[in-house]
């Protein structure tokens, strides 16, 4: 089978489809990209770059930037694209990640290759993400720009022949009309890597808290209000009141990598620093983290807190449940379509620091009844989420739309 995989950044999710499509000797496997990334090479399959001529011009109206961006940037893929096919490379099937635009001209090289797009999210003015926070109201200038965000998405939902999306909330958030050719299926994780290390301490290159008796973790790409970032520091600080021992460990960017920067240039960790006195002797910001080190804080993890706006769900939420964390997580739609309540982990109020502090006392207080919470986190993995179960499954899905056979059983 040929396949051509799209995606701005390499490999992205793609990263365990194309090593398994590249491990075939009968594929010829081809991953357009911008970003070159030469550290990151995936046996069996071949880079072919592609670059936009310009950036989207400061003079166009801010709503269309982005589309404009994405049509700039389908613009470089169809160049690419169109040099391939006049080598001789014409792709079985095409499988690419929709919203940047690498995906939206690929009817015009490929008029017969099944499109396979990979929706992750679909963007609201209201009901999601972007009015979920009252203290933070959007204008009618917000809800305008949004709208028109979608665009190219939206050509993508017209032309593609199936499309993927990780979870059923994220799916929810597409157009009605286009969901019934949308199978939800979620990238998986390596329930092998990600495994419990029962008693772990952790113990970094440059921190070492292997005295630890209670250790609180904290990840995420950035540090901001998406992610709950000042809800969690606002909770460290009755966490410190409460429990002398306790140690907190922040693992992520201090950037922003949803949503938008303070006005004032300061990133949320500074902002939040200056408001909420912490014993800073006790929280442990490490920046991001290679896999190895990333999993070393997770297993060592008595408590782990996850927060979200109505938005796309983060992998570590679910590697975190793979190697048994107990996760505090916020009650909210991507959360709860995993975690069950005092089942396989503990759900709080998204604006409620005091409550996030409550449930930590809980977890610290009530070891026994943890031991089965921890165990219920891993069985939804091995059961749900797993690459073992799911890998096969995208690989079917990749086989059928190629040879166009689609079957209703792929939407459950």
């Amino acid at each position: 089978m040929r396949v051509l995989i799209l995606h701005p950044n390499f490999p992205a999710q793609f990263r365990h489809v194309a090593t398994l499509l590249g491990r075939n000797p009968n594929n010829q496997v081809i991953f357009g990209t911008k970003n070159e990334r030469p550290e990151w090479k995936i046996p069996g399959v071949k880079k072919a770059l592609y670059a936009t001529t310009r950036e989207p011009n400061p003079g166009t109206h801010h709503y269309v930037r982005p589309l404009e961006s994405a049509v700039l940037t389908g613009q470089a893929v169809f160049r690419m694209a169109d040099k391939l096919k006049s080598q001789g490379f014409v792709p079985d099937i095409i499988y690419g990640h929709s919203g940047w635009g690498p995906t939206i001209f690929m009817k015009e090289v490929f008029p017969d290759t099944p499109l396979l797009c990979y929706f992750e999210w679909f963007y609201h003015a209201k009901g999601s993400d972007a009015n979920f926070d009252p203290a933070d109201p959007i204008s009618f200038d917000d809800e305008a720009r949004i709208r028109v965000k979608s665009a190219p998405i939206l050509i993508d939902l017209y032309t593609c022949d199936w499309g993927i999306s990780p979870t059923y909330w994220q799916r929810s958030q597409f157009p009605p009309e286009f969901q019934s050719k949308i199978s939800v299926m979620h990238d998986g994780v390596d329930t092998e890597y990600f495994k419990p290390n029962p008693g772990a301490k952790l113990v970094l290159p440059n921190l070492d808290l292997s005295h630890v008796s209670e250790l609180v973790t904290y990840v995420a790409r950035g540090m901001e209000p998406y992610r709950g970032f000042p809800e969690f520091i606002e909770s460290i600080a009755y966490i410190q009141e409460r429990r002398p021992n306790c140690h907190v460990v922040v693992v992520g960017s201090e950037r922003v990598c949803y949503g938008k920067p303070l006005p004032n240039g300061k990133s949320y960790k500074e902002h939040m620093l200056e408001k909420v006195p912490l014993d800073l002797s006790r929280v442990h910001f490490v920046g991001s983290l290679p896999y190895g080190l990333y999993l070393k804080v997770i297993q060592a993890s008595d408590a782990h807190i996850y927060l979200t706006r109505p938005f796309v769900l983060s992998w570590s939420a679910i590697e975190a449940l793979s190697v048994g964390c107990v996760v505090i997580g916020s009650e909210t739609p991507p959360v709860v379509e995993v975690i069950r309540d005092g089942e396989n982990g503990l759900l709080v109020d998204f604006f409620s620091p005091k409550q996030i502090a409550d449930r930590v006392d809980e977890v610290m207080d009530s070891p026994d009844r943890m031991a089965q919470i921890r165990q219920k986190a891993r069985e939804t993995v091995l059961e749900r989420y797993s690459q073992n179960l799911l890998l096969p499954r995208h690989m079917q899905l990749i086989e059928d739309v190629a040879n166009g056979v689609l079957s209703k059983n792929q939407l459950q």
